[in-house]
């Protein structure tokens, strides 16, 4: 009888978390989706430095909206090679005039990084060129947290102000209820858990 209530108990103890996870996650989904997320207020700076890796347009875009407001004179957009032979700076600019945009806006700053924190690396260089003492770090919500911490590590001298663009998928209210919330999660979280390991 011991043997069976012990294991009666185990069973009811092991449901009973199992209720409680299933009735709270969308506490806990929420909270591991905000995680992700640093979102800052813009404020004047000498340029807006958009990332690249949205292959909908929304960093390009905030970016955009950023400089047509008068937050920053330009856009320093991050291009990688590699799609189709071309740098991706020079497709979201492009898709940028498209939507209404000025060319002069924007400044092409084409590399080879192939990480977030090469990425920095590339863009340190052209941000300690121009003398800028204040940029705005544009990049997709879900980005964000994860690329302040790796720029701010890599350029410290400089003082950055993170600002979230929509994505068409993550919303850290809501990402569990798309597949493509899911992958951008997960995503984001396997590399920030590898930064946090020195990978």
């Amino acid at each position: 009888m011991g043997i069976a209530r012990s294991r009666s108990f185990t069973l009811l103890a092991a449901a009973t978390v199992c209720a409680v996870v299933a009735a709270t996650h969308p506490i806990w989904l929420r909270a591991l989706g905000s995680a992700l997320v640093t979102a800052e207020q813009p404020v004047k700076a000498d340029v807006a430095v958009v990332l690249a890796g949205d292959s909908y347009g929304h960093r390009i875009l905030k970016g955009a909206e950023l400089v047509d407001k008068g937050y920053a004179p330009v856009a320093l957009v991050s291009g990688p090679y590699g799609i189709y032979g071309l740098h991706e700076c020079d497709l979201a600019i492009r898709f940028a005039v498209s939507k209404g945009y000025r060319e002069e806006l924007f400044v092409p700053v084409p590399h080879r990084a192939l990480s977030t924190r090469e990425e920095a690396d590339a863009l340190a260089k052209e941000l300690r060129r121009r003398g800028v003492r204040r940029y705005l770090l544009v990049t997709s919500n879900y980005h964000t947290a994860r690329a302040g911490r790796i720029f701010r590590r890599s350029i410290p001298e400089i003082e950055a102000h993170v600002i979230p663009a929509r994505d068409e998928w993550f919303d850290p209210d809501r990402w569990w209820k798309h597949r493509e919330g899911w992958k951008r999660f997960a995503l984001e979280w396997e590399k920030t858990v590898a930064g946090w390991l020195g990978m």
